[in-house]
């Protein structure tokens, strides 16, 4: 399902962080959020991780579960879920649209708040964001529903994100932090963290990433540590940082990674790859201990989380793989990742790549990542992605070129589905790897279309 025509034509007021508008829009909308119980997440990367862990976890001990995240892939509905205990969780780990909000439903929320946007812009007030009204269609689904909890994904930022409208929340907390919308948020880390810690509320626990696990320099993560300190103390609210303690990471033929740290000696499976989600998952798993969840079902829900696009395997044989990786922190997370799951695959045959990234990223740094990573890349499919912020493929080979020195050979494309199936069938036929990165965005474009042809090719 597309973008809603309400929330397109809304697309063009753009990114205007404030909550005015959110708080007069809720209120003419009979504030649902206010009946909500709210877990809230902020972060650069892992946001998504976490919330899907935390999730699968809630729903796993029976809990009716709502789930607000962004952007979506393939769907426009999945950014609006509820998953209602372990059926449902069941049914999501065979079918990913298990539990989305249905059309009908999201098309009486849109024109109600289509009404609530004449009656606040005759007032003079602006018009709402395209976030912040899918922000309030949530919110009105999760209260009709009558959710148990929550989960609530920040857009952008924390402090002035139209998410951050709860003053009560169960809990809130905050993954990694790194440089990204340097131009909203601030050109530093601690900047940025402060933003963030917007989130914090009097007398609520925060839980966040281990500033000393981040991928930041030495000085970097030490900002980090003390701007929450200082926003928490400021804000009132009660700070843990999560670090997993004794971590080991194992790989299996089958797909699954297993891992073991202090609290799971035993180890633990999952599904989602790298050892950087080893950090996000015992985020999520000390946010459910705090919540009192039974030690059973924190393990049973990580086994069941599912999380498309985060080096996500499509096929095994040829190797292709995709990742929604899109700031240097991300290349750096996924980069780890491939080296430990399949060096020697990658080693022997090299890497073909398809890439597209939004303008507005720290392209250089992120290629700088790929080329100091020791993965060979050999050839690379630089495409435009369907998005009004995209970088033209044609820039990108030219950035690629300067990065790699014209060592790789590079072909630009003014379509990602175009570029998507000319780099799989080359692959098909060589069997060399492709890996598929550098924007959600992308992922989201081109992921139905991967699965079509390795499904008509059987593999």
């Amino acid at each position: 399902m597309k973008t809603p025509d309400l929330l397109e034509k809304a697309l063009k007021f753009g990114i205007n962080l404030g909550l005015d508008r959110m708080l007069k829009l809720l209120d003419l909308l009979g504030n649902p959020h206010k009946d909500l119980k709210v877990i809230h997440v902020a972060g650069t990367n892992g946001k998504g991780s976490v919330v899907t862990v935390l999730s699968s976890i809630l729903a796993q001990s029976g809990k009716k579960v709502g789930i607000f995240t962004s952007p979506f892939l393939e769907r426009f509905t999945e950014r609006i879920r509820i998953l209602d205990g372990r059926e449902d969780l069941l049914r999501f780990v065979e079918d990913d649209s298990t539990g989305e909000i249905d059309k009908e439903s999201l098309d009486r929320y849109l024109d109600m708040a289509s009404k609530a946007i004449d009656e606040m812009t005759s007032q003079g007030y602006e018009n709402p964001t395209e976030f912040e009204i899918i922000t309030a269609v949530a919110f009105l689904y999760y209260k009709e529903q009558n959710v148990d909890v929550a989960v609530l994904e920040t857009g952008l930022g924390g402090r002035l994100d139209s998410t951050n409208v709860v003053d009560k929340p169960l809990l809130t907390v905050i993954t990694a932090i790194g440089l990204d919308h340097t131009e909203i948020l601030g050109d530093t880390v601690g900047k940025i963290a402060a933003e963030k810690a917007g989130i914090f509320k009097p007398g609520v626990e925060a839980i966040v990433f281990e500033p000393k696990n981040m991928i930041l320099t030495k000085s970097q993560q030490d900002e980090v540590r003390e701007v929450l300190i200082k926003e928490a103390k400021e804000r009132g609210a009660k700070l843990k940082f999560s670090s997993p303690s004794n971590k080991r990471t194992f790989y299996t033929k089958e797909g699954p990674m297993r891992f073991t740290c202090d609290g799971f000696e035993d180890g633990i499976e999952t599904t989602l790859l790298g050892a950087h989600q080893v950090n996000n998952i015992v985020l999520a798993a000390d946010c459910a201990r705090f919540l009192k969840i039974k030690e059973k079902d924190i393990k049973e829900g990580i086994r069941l989380s599912r999380w498309k696009g985060r080096v996500e395997f499509l096929s095994n044989d040829p190797l292709v793989i995709m990742d929604g990786g899109h700031n240097p922190q991300g290349l750096k997370s996924l980069s780890d990742a491939l080296t430990r799951i399949c060096a020697g695959k990658l080693k022997t045959t090299g890497l073909r790549l398809l890439m597209g990234v939004m303008a507005d990223k720290d392209v250089p740094n992120m290629l700088k990542i790929l080329r100091s990573s020791g993965i060979e890349i050999t050839e690379v499919y630089a495409t435009t992605v369907d998005n009004k912020r995209s970088m033209k493929g044609s820039e990108l080979c030219d950035r690629l070129k300067l990065v790699y020195n014209e060592q790789v050979e590079t072909t630009a494309f003014d379509d990602a589905k175009t570029a998507a199936q000319s780099a799989l069938l080359r692959t098909l036929k060589d069997g060399k790897p492709l890996l598929v990165t550098g924007s959600l965005y992308l992922v989201g474009e081109v992921r139905g279309r991967l699965k079509e042809i390795l499904k008509e090719q059987g593999s």
